[in-house]
């Protein structure tokens, strides 16, 4: 048999059956992250263009240091605790430096983290003296045998980890303080700021943590869903990574985070259609404002809210970023 005529005939079958399985399916990105800074009445006018330059700039500068965790090989635990500390020391938002009052001025501040490999998670309410919540959160994850810590018993924990504790004077800024003041003589509508991340690394696991100072006013001790595993936070490699903010009350009734979860696992809805379901309907129909962002473990990305607006924002390892306030921003 001639070779030389062989081997036009055999290309162009390979060639036929390239063209009979159609394009090439995109490959799916290495890593990706997202984030949220909370979900309430945001407008251009409440913010103004200066606040607004801040608010993105900010998100920018979290995102960016995800990225640089997953790019250099990091897991998403990692990426998400640091992502959520650059959010947690800025006066911007409503976790750790900037977190708001409580009705007796102090602040208490919650916070959860959860890696979707092993279902471990670590969770921390009523902290008012660590700087950074999420490294708390994460601490007892890996070296507690428990779930969740409160209060004074949490910052025991705290300085035997060897973390960083601060006076109560660091949480003080004068615009959360007049935000009390305000609430108290007109007993407004509460404000969210509360701040999440939820990431998939090249390695295929997805890890998700929340942190917050809850609502301006709090009383009692309340705490909201950031903390609660299901509720604020939940994370699995089966389905998706999910951070929540909004009334925590109706995300603690509804389970949403794990709820989308197992709208997926189990009824095999895509990661937008399960969030839609929760989000845009159950929570509507009960009254509950808020949202959630997320990423599924093919690295989907959902950023959805039934308010007006939600600081938010992502990016992934082919480069692709986007910061969002404002609710008509795709």
């Amino acid at each position: 048999m001639n070779r030389t005529a062989f081997l036009p005939g055999f290309l162009f079958l390979l060639l036929f059956a390239s063209f009979l399985s159609g394009p090439a399916q995109a490959q799916p990105p290495k890593y990706v992250l997202v984030i949220h800074g909370g979900a309430g009445v945001v407008s251009r006018e409440n913010l103004g263009p200066e606040l607004e330059k801040q608010f993105r700039d900010k998100l920018s500068e979290a995102l960016d240091t995800g990225q640089a965790v997953l790019s250099r090989g990091g897991t998403s635990i990692d990426a998400v605790e640091h992502t959520i500390r650059v959010m947690e020391n800025s006066p911007l938002f409503n976790a750790g430096k900037g977190a708001v009052f409580s009705h007796y001025g102090t602040n208490e501040m919650d916070a959860s983290l959860m890696d979707g490999k092993t279902l471990n998670a670590g969770a921390v309410a009523g902290v008012g003296d660590v700087k950074n919540p999420i490294s708390l959160a994460r601490k007892v994850m890996e070296k507690s045998e428990h779930v969740m810590l409160y209060g004074s018993g949490a910052s025991e924990f705290a300085r035997q980890q060897g973390l960083t504790t601060v006076d109560s004077s660091y949480f003080f800024t004068q615009n959360r303080w007049d935000a009390l003041q305000h609430y108290l003589a007109t007993e407004g509508k509460n404000k969210f700021g509360t701040v999440g991340c939820a990431a998939l690394d090249q390695y295929g696991n997805l890890a998700a943590g929340t942190s917050t100072g809850g609502m301006t006013n709090k009383k009692f001790h309340r705490i909201g869903d950031s903390p609660i595993i299901g509720a604020g936070t939940y994370a699995s490699n089966q389905s998706c990574a999910i951070s929540c903010t909004g009334h925590g009350e109706f995300f603690i009734r509804y389970t949403v985070a794990r709820t989308i979860s197992a709208l997926m696992e189990y009824k095999h809805l895509s990661f937008h259609d399960a969030a839609d379901e929760v989000i845009n309907n159950e929570l509507v129909k009960a009254g509950g404002d808020g949202g959630m962002i997320g990423v599924d473990k093919e690295g989907n990305i959902v950023m959805m809210t039934n308010t007006p607006g939600m600081f938010r924002g992502f990016v992934k390892s082919d480069g692709e970023k986007q910061v969002a306030i404002y609710g008509d921003e795709k």
